[in-house]
């Protein structure tokens, strides 16, 4: 949002004194930051937001079991010998084997995320565009000297990676280039980025990225993509800029490749090139300059909402909203793009200064330290916390990566007062009614400092049972477990819990119905695109503006991932061709980016569900029999220690396979023997287990 937090107390707008020469930033090394436009208002120092102002919203076990096994080289028992599966010596356990109980290293301490990211942030990535792909894109028909097409990339088939791009007369402009997180169908990948082996072909048409917002779904794809796309000059406004910055930093081999240049919140049209300029217009979101954005052309522009909602109390319009939508009834728009993350829900969002209004009377009223979970994204919302904190005279602390580096970018940018700020390790110093912190992991992550204080593993923070602990967030879909699992940890202290589900202290930052619906009547559109949500939400947005808002049916177009949209005959036509851009989900998977393989998802889903079953067998084969009894582990299928009868006749069936099948063969062909061993090793499994695990046979030929 870019009104609502650039004003001091005396409601000037808070800007940087520029002209309209481009110059570079001092927000840091590396990576370069330029500015345009006009800036005629002296920077506040302080962000203070005037009365309804518009504020922001936005058990796993493994065993294993081996017979005849060599000596353990993983002893997890230093200086004594295995354990067999009873924990009480060697015996023999039937079948001519050995039995001992195998352990599983310690997976997903914070020290090992730790290092796992290090290494990631190190690497170099880049799409590769194979055969068919190519023949796709081969097939894409030219564009029309006077047409307009308009491709999302990503980002109308799900939540995140959002990514849509403008061409006109052989010129690309790319809007956003976000990451999406991993869901069920795709267990263990880091992020889905956009597919842009099509853009890669074009890269020396792209003129511009513009990016709407600096929130991960919109610009956490950089790193991956930006090489790839050649890279093209990023439009953005101060916030975005810095955020994109910090996070390049990460990554080494893009330093100094990266041109990211500030578009002043003052400045009206940017030239791109002869063809297409580029406006941006401040609007509602959760975190500092978020923007709309318009890519004018001869013919008429295209508008992109981002993530947008509307401040309202109780279905009334804040008047600077209607403010900064007035502008558009004097702009030719062709096509609006709009957000239709929370079409799902009616009628209007509680304003965020309900929000505001209810943590600090919380503050004010708080016997001991107040703690507060909160989406490390929705900066807006932690900044008026700070003021808050700030009025009541208490101290504030951060806790947790990504909101350190938020709240640093916004003191950097000097968005707010921050001399009540102190380090985590000092809260202890100051009476508890004196504290605030806010902190990661209201969502139940693992890692973050809320679950780790609830769990007790935090390495300083203990809660005490005058503390209040705020989750001012929603669930997001797919975390329900992990923050049930939260709050059962917080519910068995004696601490007062306060969620959003009892409590005004959440708001979205995306417009519900209403809200969308009011969007639509401010934007003076000719054709309509929903983009940004689950392929449900976009038709539901389409189905209300035919609907409720009366927009004809040709004139409204719902998008798929690569679908390509035109605007024909100067502006007068509406069309969705036959043909797509290739939009496969891509994947970023610790050093691999690439195509989502379906064998690889299924594989791990099999391991989630029933867990590994690997067997070993060492066949003699000269003589056609097995030299002992096979071997066994397992990972997240049984509990060996008490399913040793299963085993044994497992080891059965392994041994007659094997045999059975070198009966009269002179010579073993060892792919045929894996595969018929675990079919039959599967089957006799399921009969035993009623479960089906990833059997792996590992046949030896001695």
């Amino acid at each position: 949002m870019e009104n609502k937090n650039s004003q001091n107390a005396s409601g000037q707008q808070r800007t940087n004194n520029t002209n309209n020469n481009q110059r570079t930033s001092g927000a840091g090394t590396g990576t370069r930051i330029s500015r345009t436009g006009e800036r005629s208002v002296p920077k506040s120092k302080t962000y203070t937001p005037r009365p309804n102002t518009r504020r922001s919203t936005g058990s796993h076990g493994s065993h294993s079991q081996s017979a005849g096994a060599s000596p353990n080289t993983n002893n997890p028992r230093p200086g004594k010998g295995p354990r067999n599966s009873s924990g009480k010596g060697k015996r023999n356990n039937g079948g001519g084997g050995r039995s001992r109980a195998g352990t599983t290293r310690s997976r997903n301490s914070s020290r090992t995320h730790r290092a796992i990211q290090k290494l990631k942030t190190s690497a170099e990535y880049s799409q590769e565009t194979d055969v068919q792909q190519q023949r796709i894109i081969d097939a894409i028909p030219p564009l029309g000297a006077d047409d307009i097409r308009v491709v999302p990339v990503c980002g109308v088939e799900g939540i995140g990676a959002n990514m849509t791009f403008v061409e006109f007369q052989g010129e690309i402009i790319i809007i956003d280039a976000g990451f999406g997180f991993s869901t069920p169908d795709t267990p263990g990948i880091d992020y889905t980025i956009p597919n842009t082996t099509y853009l890669q072909s074009r890269k020396d048409d792209i003129k511009a990225l513009v990016i709407t917002h600096g929130h991960l779904d919109h610009v956490g794809g950089i790193p991956y993509l930006i090489e790839d796309l050649g890279f093209p000059p990023i439009y953005t406004r101060e916030f975005g800029a810095v955020f994109i910055q910090k996070k390049l930093e990460e990554y080494p081999h893009l330093k100094d490749k990266v041109d990211i240049r500030v578009i002043d919140e003052t400045a009206k049209y940017t030239d791109i090139t002869d063809n297409l300029k580029v406006r941006f217009f401040g609007l509602t979101h959760s975190i500092p300059d978020s923007t709309g954005v318009i890519i004018q052309t001869p013919y008429g522009g295209i508008l992109s909402t981002g993530d947008v909602r509307v401040e309202n109390d109780n279905g009334k319009v804040h008047q600077d909203e209607i403010d900064q939508y007035a502008f558009l009834k004097d702009e030719n728009i062709l096509l609006m793009t709009c957000d239709s993350t929370g079409i799902p829900k009616g009628g209007w969002s509680i304003s965020e200064n309900v929000v505001v209004d209810t943590l600090d009377t919380i503050m004010k009223d708080a016997d001991g330290r107040v703690f507060i979970g909160a989406f490390s994204s929705q900066v807006e919302r932690l900044m008026e916390f700070m003021v808050s904190a700030k009025k009541y005279n208490k101290k504030i602390a951060f806790e947790g990566r990504s909101i350190k580096s938020n709240m640093g970018i916004a003191q950097q940018l000097e968005l707010t007062n921050f001399d009540h700020m102190i380090p985590i390790g000092d809260i202890d110093n100051y009476k508890p009614n004196e504290v605030v912190v806010l902190l990661t992991g209201a969502q139940g992550e693992e890692f973050a400092a809320l679950n780790r204080i609830a769990t007790g593993t935090h390495k300083s923070i203990k809660f005490q049972n005058s503390d209040t602990i705020v989750l001012s967030a929603s669930v997001v879909p797919g975390n329900d477990y992990a923050v049930a699992q939260l709050k059962n940890n917080l519910y068995k202290g004696s601490y007062n819990v306060i969620t959003y589900s009892d409590n005004t202290v959440h708001a979205s930052g995306h417009g519900t119905r209403e809200e969308l619906k009011w969007i639509h009547t401010q934007v003076p559109y000719k054709f309509f695109m929903p983009v940004h949500g689950e392929q449900y939400m976009t038709r539901m947005h389409a189905a209300m503006a035919r609907r409720e808002l009366g927009v004809s049916q040709e004139n409204i177009v719902v998008p798929d991932n690569g679908s390509i949209i035109e605007i024909r005959n100067r502006g007068a036509e509406l069309v969705k061709l036959g043909q797509k851009i290739p939009a496969p989900i891509t994947v970023v998977d610790g050093s691999y980016v690439g195509p989502l393989h379906k064998v690889l998802m299924d594989d791990r889903k099999a391991l989630h569900q029933d867990g590994m079953f690997v067997i070993v067998v060492s066949l003699d084969v000269k003589k056609g029999k097995l030299k002992k009894s096979p071997d066994i582990i397992s990972r997240g299928f049984v509990y060996l220690r008490e399913s040793k009868d299963m085993l044994n006749k497992v080891r059965n069936v392994a041994k007659r396979t094997v045999e059975t099948y070198m009966k009269n063969r002179k010579h073993a062909d060892f792919d045929e023997i894996k595969d018929i061993l675990a079919e039959r090793v599967t089957k006799e499994l399921i009969q035993q287990s009623h479960k089906e695990p990833l059997v792996i046979p590992v046949v030896l030929g001695v």
